[in-house]
């Protein structure tokens, strides 16, 4: 099962200092569609996660992360994440925090299969407003 949205784990964490999103060494890692993503996802974990060309375990350090707020709203916001010259399948990705441990942040869901050959993939951030930025709070 695959639920995009940030796990719960990581919203009481927020609550507990252990996250600093502007210091922390925050990763994009991603996974087959028969990967068991949920907001209940509390740690990375290997188990589904994608192999191929131009991929290496762990995905890629994410990179440009803004904090801001707007009205009741707070967001974050990362710089565009990519894989050059990679040939391989995905489903979906975890969002996790390396430097606490591991912790979870958010999963995204691609809604399909999305397949790269011999290409940059991509995964194309919503813009740094509040009512778009992948993580976000009222």
């Amino acid at each position: 099962m695959i639920t995009q949205g940030q796990t719960t784990s990581f919203k009481a964490e927020l609550y507990e200092g252990i996250h600093d999103l502007l210091t922390d060494d925050i990763y994009i890692a991603l996974y087959t569609g028969n990967a068991d993503l949920t907001e209940a996802t509390t740690v990375y974990t290997t188990s589904n996660e994608i192999t191929g060309t131009g991929y290496v375990a762990g995905g890629v350090q994410l990179t440009g992360a803004s904090v801001n707020t707007s009205g009741t709203t707070a967001y974050v916001s990362f710089d565009n994440a990519q894989w050059a010259g990679a040939s391989f399948t995905a489903r979906c990705a975890l969002i996790y925090n390396a430097s606490q441990g591991d912790k979870s942040i958010a999963v995204l869901d691609f809604g399909s299969d999305k397949t790269v050959s011999n290409q940059t993939f991509t995964i194309t951030f919503p813009p740094d407003t509040a009512d778009s930025a992948i993580i976000r709070t009222n």
